[in-house]
């Protein structure tokens, strides 16, 4: 097993990771940030108003981008796996 080996696998891994978690995390910025400019504009001071807005969208986004996520992982411990005869011998 090569250094580069090992830099690319981990590479791709963090590839995987980001892109698997992008969904979720545009999801709770998109709703933060709205929720934001509506206390901004009310003038309602409240810490605890982002909680529920939040939750439903990360709640949504898992819904809607959840199998494309489960398919980004599964297809790259899939490659991993096929991969493994490769490296070892």
């Amino acid at each position: 097993m090569t250094p580069e080996l090992v830099v690319n696998l981990l590479q791709q891994a963090l590839q995987v990771g980001v892109l698997a978690a992008a969904p979720m995390l545009l999801a709770a910025l998109a709703a933060g940030l709205i929720v934001s400019v509506f206390q901004a504009a009310t003038q309602i001071n409240e810490m605890t108003l982002p909680f529920v807005p939040k939750l439903l969208a990360l709640f949504a986004a898992a819904v809607l981008a959840g199998p494309w996520m489960l398919g980004l992982m599964v297809d790259f411990t899939r490659r991993l796996f096929s991969s493994i005869p490769g490296v070892v011998g």
